[in-house]
């Protein structure tokens, strides 16, 4: 079935040097060729190339705008079909204009991320690559944008049609068994090479599993707060990774009234850098209101990076935060070293088993190390996406998680002497939940809703 050819602007919607209206479908070249004027006819030029031209209004006559016209024609295209790029200065009136044009003669408005919707349903790339296109776009750090660019070229597909390799070749020995159940000899070793085999699938998709955390972090970023008492260099320290001056920093206590969140890039990994308002007592109502989502912050993050002034000694409040924080990952920073002592870090350090990393913020001393820190808590102290296949989309998770319990039901049932044919259930299930996280299977309405998720254009 042919689908409707479709139109829309790819680039961001604004003022620019370069827009691109972008038009897929069996009827793409007859309906750009309709308001593109050059030396040759859009029929006329050869494929993949780019061609100087004007687009007209066919009504008027009218010039519109001078632009470039690449011209792809399928099957070697991201849809698999005729596509048509045009070109043109990015003022929104001329980019608009252009584009109802193209609906006025003929193609109906793309739906978000339609052009790689189509891309996956003419079998060019299968839904974990389609997700890993919108993963790459969202990318925040290099690291991030690896994990996304190995999905995109297939790498998880590989792996998964590995997995689902070695289940059917396990179900095939199942049907053995099935066949000649006379012979006992050939049930035993049946049930022998489905345990061998079907621990081996488990092992990876655990594996696959193991990574979902770095690889979520990638994805999403880390929710990180920056908390401690007033005026310890909270707002300082989120400057200087920011390399930006969005917090006020003076010497008045309770600056900050509220929280401030930015993304920032930590050797690779992106944090998602929540500065809050320092948590103490206080009469102020407006400061009391930060220090109650102060606390709420706490609660919801993932790394807390809590400061300490190394002028000032250890409080009670001091403590009581940490007491309550000692199951979290936490780093303490001990800041202002360019200032006398007055902080016992010897009592910190026999009170608490949490890194202590010493800076002076507004030296720029000792931010290394914190970085330092934060990829060995998280990644073992290397992150790097070069060789690894990383799971990072929850939807996937989800789907190797049931796979793994699947699994292990058809391991549990052979150590039970289970029929064989009803431990088959178990790795047939496996197979199918495997087969959805690269789109085996899977129902309209997820894929419409996946790639709803995605921008107009892509």
């Amino acid at each position: 079935m042919q689908l409707e050819t479709i139109s829309s602007i790819s680039t961001p919607v604004g003022e620019g040097a370069i827009a691109i209206v972008r038009l897929s479908g069996i009827d793409a070249l007859e309906i750009a060729g309709k308001l593109y004027r050059g030396k040759k006819t859009l029929d006329e030029v050869d494929t993949h190339t780019i061609n100087y031209g004007h687009i007209i209004d066919p009504d008027t006559d009218e010039v519109v705008e001078e632009v470039m016209a690449a011209v792809m024609r399928a099957p070697k295209t991201y849809t698999r079909e005729d596509i048509v790029e045009i070109n043109c200065h990015g003022g929104i009136n001329t980019i608009n204009r252009i584009l109802q044009l193209t609906l006025k003669h003929g193609a109906r408005m793309a739906e978000p991320g339609e052009f790689t919707k189509r891309a996956f349903l003419n079998g060019r790339i299968d839904l974990s690559q389609a997700e890993g296109v919108m993963d790459f776009i969202r990318s925040k750090t290099d690291e991030a944008s690896k994990v996304a660019s190995g999905q995109m070229q297939g790498r998880l597909k590989v792996y998964i049609e590995s997995l689902r390799q070695s289940i059917l070749n396990i179900l095939a020995q199942v049907e053995v068994n099935i066949d000649y159940p006379e012979y006992d000899d050939v049930e035993e070793a049946t049930t022998e090479l489905l345990l061998e085999e079907a621990e081996k699938v488990k092992t990876e998709i655990e594996k696959l599993l193991k990574s979902s955390r770095q690889g979520r972090i990638m994805r999403e970023g880390l929710s990180t707060v920056i908390v401690g008492k007033p005026n310890v260099g909270k707002s300082s320290l989120l400057n200087y990774l920011i390399q930006d001056n969005k917090a006020i920093v003076t010497e008045v206590a309770g600056t900050t009234r509220d929280i401030l969140e930015e993304y920032v890039n930590v050797n690779g990994i992106p944090l998602k850098l929540v500065d809050t308002a320092g948590i103490r007592d206080t009469d102020d109502i407006v400061e009391k209101i930060g220090v109650e989502r102060s606390r709420q912050a706490l609660t919801e993050a993932e790394l807390i990076l809590y400061v300490l002034s190394n002028n000032e000694p250890l409080t009670s409040e001091d403590m009581e935060l940490l007491d309550s924080v000692r199951d979290e990952n936490v780093i303490v920073i001990i800041n202002k070293l360019d200032l006398d002592s007055e902080l016992d870090v010897a009592e910190l350090e026999n009170r608490y088993d949490f890194p202590i990393v010493k800076t002076s913020i507004t030296e720029g001393k000792g931010v290394d190390d914190l970085e330092d820190r934060i990829a060995e808590l998280f990644f073992g102290g290397q992150v790097s996406s070069a060789d690894s296949t990383y799971l990072s989309n929850n939807r996937h998770i989800s789907l190797l998680e049931q796979s793994n319990s699947a699994i292990s039901d058809a391991i549990e049932s052979a150590h039970m002497d289970v029929p064989i044919d009803i431990v088959q259930i178990d790795l047939v299930k496996t197979w199918e939940l495997l087969g959805e996280v690269i789109g085996e299977d899977v129902s309209e309405q997820l894929i419409d809703q996946l790639f709803s998720q995605f921008c107009l254009g892509k």
